[in-house]
Order: C-alpha cells, then sequence, then structure tokens
C-alpha cells in the first residue's frame, strides 16, 4: 500500500503564492513520476504539473511561468510552488504517483486533496 500525504493550500489573494508539499510512504519499490492534479467545481479532474523521478517536469499551459514543481533526491516527496496565483486556480488539488509497489505492477495512487481559494 502507497499513502501520499499533502500540506499546504489555504486561501490567498489573487498574485500571492502558496506552496503544496506532498509525501509518499509505504510499499514503494520505485516512483515512475510524482504530480498534482485539481478540480474545481463542476469540472473535470486535470493535470497541473508532474514531474518523473528524473527531474523531468511537466506543466499546463495555464499555470506554465507560474507554477515551480520539484521533487526531492529521494524521489518520494514533490513540492508544488504556485506564483501570480489567480481566481482561475481556485480547486481541490490533488497530489498524485505513479508507483510500483511490492506487487511489482505499477499503480497510480491519490492523496486525499486539498482546497486552494484564491480571492479577487
Amino acid at each position: 500500500q502507497v499513502e501520499l500525504v499533502e500540506s499546504g493550500g489555504g486561501l490567498v489573494q489573487a498574485g500571492g503564492s502558496l506552496r503544496l508539499s506532498c509525501g509518499a510512504s509505504g510499499s514503494i519499490v520505485s516512483i515512475n513520476s510524482m504530480g498534482w492534479y485539481r478540480q474545481a467545481p463542476g469540472k473535470q479532474r486535470e493535470l497541473v504539473a508532474s514531474i518523473t523521478g528524473g527531474g523531468t517536469p511537466k506543466y499546463a499551459v495555464s499555470v506554465k511561468g507560474r507554477f515551480r514543481i520539484s521533487i526531492d533526491n529521494t524521489g518520494k516527496n514533490v513540492n508544488l510552488q504556485m506564483n501570480t496565483l489567480k481566481p482561475e486556480d481556485t480547486a481541490v488539488y490533488y497530489c498524485h504517483a505513479d508507483a510500483v509497489g511490492y506487487t511489482g505492477f505499477a499503480f497510480d495512487y491519490w492523496g486525499q486533496g486539498t482546497q486552494v481559494t484564491v480571492s479577487s
């Protein structure tokens, strides 16, 4: 079993910054990638940013240049620095990991979600 524990999030005014953190623990053999998705009310969950264990990032067009994702040397802790936040960034943000457990198979794992609210 793989567990993802998130921290960060909260309420911020437009133009402000927030930092999200996520740590993976449990029966992990390896992590292919970690990242953040978000889901706003009435909308589908969408990729915000992801990063491979080797450190190659990928960003949604809407956040490129404003958000920065990073992963530590263990490959099990990922951070998302969110700058110049906009009201449209308001959503529940979910940590995601594409991880290989003791079964030898890769699965998608999700955190419980953390609310980010940007006021105008």
